[in-house]
C-alpha cells in the first residue's frame, strides 16, 4: 500500500464516528486507501450500538480497539489527509506533519444518543448512515472525489 493515500480519521473517544469511517473508507476504496482512526481520549472499547449498527451493514467492530491519536503522532505515522469528525476536536488535533488536507465534517456523537435502547440504537444508525452518505457524495470539492471514492 505504498501508493495508497493516508488517511486519518478523529474523533474523541474513536468509539464510534471515526470507526464507522474508517470501516466505510476501507470497504469503498479498497487499496487506494490505507485508513485509520483515532481519538484524542480513547474510550476502552468501540460503543455496542456502534457496533450493532455496523454489523447490520455487515463489520464487525467487535474487535476493534480505539487508539490515541497522540500515539500516532509520536510513531512519526504520515497521513495525506486528515478528517476530523467531531466539533470538539477540532482546535486540539496535533499537526501532522505532510498533510495535505484536513476536512472537518462533525457529525453527532452516538454515546449522547437518547430514549430507550431501540431509539438510541436508530439515532446510531442515522450517524452511520450520515456517516456513509458524505464519503460517498460526488462533489466539485468534496473528499470522495479526492481520493478516489466517486468520479
Amino acid at each position: 500500500m505504498s501508493d495508497s493515500l493516508k488517511v486519518l480519521i478523529i474523533c474523541r473517544h474513536n468509539s464510534g464516528r471515526s470507526q464507522i469511517a474508517e470501516a466505510y473508507l476501507k470497504r469503498y476504496a479498497g487499496d487506494r486507501v490505507d485508513a485509520a482512526s483515532a481519538g484524542l481520549e480513547p474510550a476502552a472499547a468501540v460503543n455496542p450500538l456502534v457496533v450493532e449498527a455496523m454489523q447490520e451493514e455487515g463489520f464487525d467492530l467487535s474487535r476493534k480497539k480505539p487508539q490515541s491519536v497522540f500515539e500516532l503522532f509520536k510513531q512519526g505515522r504520515l497521513f495525506d489527509h486528515v478528517i476530523t469528525v467531531c466539533s470538539d476536536t477540532e482546535q486540539q488535533c496535533p499537526v501532522f506533519p505532510g498533510i495535505t488536507r484536513r476536512w472537518h465534517m462533525p457529525f453527532p456523537d452516538p454515546s449522547r444518543a437518547t430514549g430507550t435502547r431501540e431509539e438510541k440504537l436508530a439515532q446510531v444508525r442515522t450517524i452511520r448512515d450520515m456517516i456513509k452518505a458524505w464519503l460517498l457524495s460526488p462533489g466539485p470539492d468534496d473528499f470522495a472525489s479526492k481520493v478516489g471514492l466517486v468520479e
